[in-house]
């Protein structure tokens, strides 16, 4: 199955919009600045998982709202076959941002972590490196993964893993030409 392109910044921007806040007021919510805040919600950028999670809270909205999930139970099994991939857009052109994911638990209510399979795809221009509040967990399944916390890089293949502060400036992407799988799991304070 293709994955289903999601135009986060007009979902944000509407949900915004309906609540009555201003840019300034995601702002002060969320620590990001306004501008980054039009920035996403005007597609001229992406935002990473972590930045969207921080969004999607300062907002009072679940994560997975933004993708059609409904979140209305304590627990959540998800079969092989009933994932549903998604891949974020990063431009009105339609862009792709570099990777595709798999939320690994659609269904579960009031999630304090945010568990999915991502597919990272080579990309020619790597992103900066963000930071936000909480923890990230990752465990590469496929390929080799270029990991960069801060001023330190790092080469995790297939089988290793990695867990760390996400205050702590990060980048994740393929370490060479071929897709890599990882899962990751995200919390964000």
């Amino acid at each position: 199955m293709p994955p289903t392109e999601i135009k986060v910044g007009e979902k944000i921007k509407a949900l915004r919009e309906s609540r009555g806040f201003s840019l300034k007021d995601v702002a002060d919510r969320t620590g990001f600045s306004t501008a980054l805040i039009s920035q996403i919600e005007n597609h001229l950028i992406s935002p990473p998982l972590g930045a969207l999670i921080k969004i999607a809270r300062g907002l009072d909205f679940e994560i997975g709202k933004f993708f059609g999930q409904s979140g209305t139970s304590p627990f959540t099994i998800v079969r092989r076959d009933e994932r549903t991939p998604t891949s974020r857009v990063v431009s009105k052109e339609g862009v792709r941002y570099g990777y595709s994911y798999e939320s690994l638990a659609p269904d579960k209510v009031n999630r304090k972590m945010e568990p999915f399979l991502v597919t990272l795809e080579p990309m020619a221009k790597k992103g900066l490196p963000y930071s936000h509040e909480g923890e990230e967990f990752l465990f590469v399944i496929e390929g080799r993964v270029e990991i960069q916390l801060e001023n330190y890089t790092d080469v995790l293949d297939t089988g290793d893993s990695v867990y760390y502060d996400s205050t702590v400036p990060h980048r994740v992407s393929c370490a060479d030409d071929t897709p890599a799988k990882i899962v990751a799991v995200i919390f964000a304070s």
